[in-house]
């Protein structure tokens, strides 16, 4: 499991090896452990592009707090090594041990100033690695001045490989809002944790391939930010059925979903919900709905009961709900108010009341959490959910009192206990109609199943409070890795996911 921290955590754990008034000298071996593996990650990235090491050139914008002196000691190690290394001062000062080294290393020292912007910027343009370690993570704000006119122009040209120092320049470390302009990395190195921001949208888009380089403060650290489930962690937390299962000890879903404008929502859930391994799902709605899920999915059973007569596990309501059939709605309500884990989604979300429960999952995107928020009294459009998505997901989990999960390019979940997951497994192909009524079926599925099973996850360091949100990561991972095997790099549908979805799990 990846454990992110924000910025303030990173540098609360810092502080007792930053307080040199014992003349220890930890803040500089701090300094080196990450200079060094910064050093070995750029080493890393250029051969595994088949690139020569010796003469290959290194441009490192440096700015003028720890940040730069960490890509200054960097840089004067890749110039021992036979590189080529241009550093450029963005504030004029540097770190002074970090600029002695690299001058003692040979490299060469160029000062930004707002006249030579453009001239600086092709020069570390033109370099076979660009390092950006201008700003940090207890940097407020972004890049201003010649510093953002020369990322600005950096960003443009396009340099060949841009490692990011800790945090790209203008991410925030806590929360992944991205100040404009950016200079978007192919790689992160980033010291003792992962940082929140690096793993939220969109701070996502601009950080590249993350990689942790422990520094020695990794036991001062606290609970997590933010976490995200790996492959390891999903294979012992998904369902295994026991010897003697059966299909009501493997879980009943019932699904309130459909409608006569979008039957076939309620088709991908339940085949979302049926291919994720649930023992039986139980379909309740219109007649025509109904038919065309038996049509599907045999295996389903459809009725035209209510929720309180239906004896299961688990529910999900809202895809494909018209707002104009009151009777689905209600039991989307009903199922909501019934204690069980519900996930509910699309046209269920309109339709529950403000305050909810823990084991009650919301699955919106990013317009429909505008939207969400807004009727709680929060003024955020949807472009202001965008810009900053796990305050946004928090901030919905904490009005709701329910376990929040936001789709997108990086999946957050919320728990209104303040955990917070964050999974990024996914293709873009994925962005296809019907794809979050699977993804709903198999949330819908994993809850089912595993929902009452408090010990499973105590012993996995997952507060049992917390499941529900470590059953919608463990859902969008499943999701995401199915859309990759069924995209194969290229165009997929819905019902193509579904049919991925044993395969990824029987691989996990």
């Amino acid at each position: 499991m990846i454990s992110a921290y924000t910025g303030t955590q990173i540098r609360e754990a810092e502080k007792p090896f930053l307080d040199d008034r014992l003349g220890s000298g930890a803040g500089a071996v701090l300094m080196q452990r990450a200079a060094y593996g910064l050093a070995n990650a750029v080493v890393g990235a250029l051969r595994g592009r088949g690139q020569r090491l010796y003469g290959a050139s290194v441009a490192v914008l440096a700015g003028k707090g720890n940040n730069g002196g960490d890509g200054l000691f960097a840089a004067a190690l890749l110039a021992r090594r036979g590189m080529r290394t241009t550093a450029v001062l963005t504030a004029g000062a540097a770190h002074d041990a970090g600029l002695a080294a690299f001058r003692q290393a040979g490299g060469h020292v160029l000062v930004l100033t707002a006249e030579n912007a453009a001239d600086l910027a092709a020069t570390a343009g033109g370099a076979d690695v660009v390092i950006d370690a201008v700003l940090g993570t207890g940097a407020q704000g972004g890049l201003r001045g010649p510093p953002a006119g020369l990322v600005e122009a950096l960003a443009g040209s396009r340099p060949p490989l841009v490692v990011a120092c800790d945090i790209p320049s203008g991410v925030d470390a806590d929360t992944g809002e991205a100040h404009a302009p950016v200079l978007a990395a192919d790689l992160t190195v980033t010291f003792g944790a992962a940082k929140a921001g690096l793993l939220a949208d969109p701070g996502a888009d601009f950080a590249g391939r993350v990689q942790v380089i422990p520094i020695g403060i990794e036991a001062a650290l606290p609970w997590p930010a933010l976490r995200r489930l790996e492959a390891e962690d999903l294979s012992a937390l998904l369902p295994r059925p026991a010897r003697r299962a059966h299909k009501y000890t493997r879980g009943v879903l019932g699904v309130v979903a459909g409608s006569a404008a979008y039957p076939g929502a309620a088709v991908l859930a339940c085949k979302g919900a049926l291919a994720a391994g649930v023992g039986m799902v139980r379909y309740l709605g219109p007649a025509d709905v109904a038919d065309l899920v038996r049509q599907s999915c045999p295996e389903v059973v459809c009725s035209a009961g209510t929720v309180a007569d239906s004896r299961v596990q688990a529910w999900l309501v809202g895809p494909g709900l018209d707002d104009s059939d009151e009777q689905q709605l209600q039991r989307a309500r009903d199922a909501a108010d019934s204690g069980l884990p519900t996930i509910a989604d699309a046209g269920a979300l309109p339709a529950l009341p403000d305050v909810l429960a823990p084991q009650v999952i919301l699955t919106p995107h990013a317009g429909e959490l505008s939207t969400l928020l807004q009727r709680l009294g929060a003024a955020v459009d949807r472009s202001a959910v965008e810009a900053s998505t796990l305050s946004a997901v928090r901030r919905a989990a904490g009005l709701t009192e329910a376990t929040v999960l936001l789709k997108g390019a990086t999946t957050l979940v919320a728990s209104p206990y303040q955990d917070f997951f964050s999974q990024s497994e996914g293709t873009p192909w994925i962005a296809t109609a019907g794809s979050g009524d699977v993804l709903a079926g198999v949330i819908g599925a994993l809850l089912a199943q595993v929902g009452a099973d408090v010990g499973r996850f105590g012993g996995h360091g997952i507060d049992p409070d917390a499941r529900w949100a470590a059953i919608a990561a463990m859902a969008a991972s499943v999701h995401g890795l199915a859309g990759v095997r069924a995209s194969h790099g290229g165009p997929v549908t819905a019902t193509a996911i579904a049919r991925a979805v044993p395969e990824v799990m029987r691989q996990l």
